[in-house]
């Protein structure tokens, strides 16, 4: 593919005290790709988010988004490249106190100078796009679990990003509510032509939302494909995941860890 990648690893390490997270980790994110990163729970899913964010630095290799080096940035312009990445974090983290708009408000205030109408204009817009009109003044706990992720989502798109990063967008919500939620990143990454990558461990929603898969597994990516190639991995650790399997390599590994 020549096109140039909106996101790049390039062999990154993250180690903390002894432990590897990540060991040479490398991909790319293109635009208007939707990558759904799988693993288990601690395999370094939402480690990959944060160092994409700049929030952790890598020990080494490097991170690019186009031709920025993300850890090489000063803080105001790793601040200007946040603003143009929305995330929507695992439990939608809205602010309790504040409602709906202010909450939407927020990142637009702190990053940018806005007139009150045209932030008003934005909040308006996103909250229909996420089927949330009306509910500017509510608080987050008068709201059920799916009407916070859909605020979540709301807010994210605020600065009008060309990515958005998703951590975990289905956790804690039933089935039909997380199919509501993946058909949503599904028609705005659509509609708004943005690039998503999206953390999950569920199988469910990865299938449903990914334009590609890469799958981590001891701090490596051992499968980056399209989700067809996953369903049909001759890969024993991709196939134990994908089929949820209780026997194979991902539980021997379990259960020899656990022995020793």
């Amino acid at each position: 593919m020549s096109e140039t990648p909106l996101i790049h690893l390039d062999e990154v390490v993250l180690r903390f005290d002894d432990k590897a997270v990540l060991d040479g980790v490398s991909f790319s994110v293109f635009p208007k790709d939707r990558l759904v990163i799988l693993g288990q729970s601690g395999s370094g899913k939402s480690t990959t988010l944060r160092l994409i964010l700049g929030i952790l630095k890598p020990t080494s290799g490097a991170i690019f988004y186009r031709h920025l080096k993300i850890q090489k940035l000063r803080r105001s312009r790793l601040n200007l490249l946040r603003s143009r990445m929305g995330v929507v974090y695992q439990y939608s983290a809205l602010i309790s106190s504040m409602t709906v708009r202010e909450n939407l408000a927020l990142p637009v205030e702190e990053l940018c100078r806005k007139p009150r109408k045209e932030i008003d204009a934005a909040i308006q817009k996103n909250l229909e796009l996420v089927g949330m009109s009306g509910s500017e003044d509510s608080l987050p706990s008068e709201l059920s679990g799916g009407m916070r992720k859909r605020i979540s989502i709301a807010r994210a798109l605020m600065m009008d990003p060309e990515i958005l990063l998703f951590d975990e967008p289905s956790a804690g919500l039933d089935p039909v509510i997380s199919s509501v939620i993946d058909e949503l990143i599904i028609n705005l990454t659509e509609q708004k032509g943005a690039t998503s990558i999206v953390v999950t461990h569920e199988m469910d929603s990865a299938f449903r939302i990914a334009t590609r898969m890469a799958m981590l597994y001891q701090g490596k990516i051992i499968q980056d494909d399209k989700p067809e190639k996953f369903r049909c991995s001759k890969n024993p650790i991709v196939r134990q995941f994908v089929t949820g399997d209780t026997e194979g390599p991902i539980t021997e590994s379990i259960e020899n860890a656990g022995s020793s």
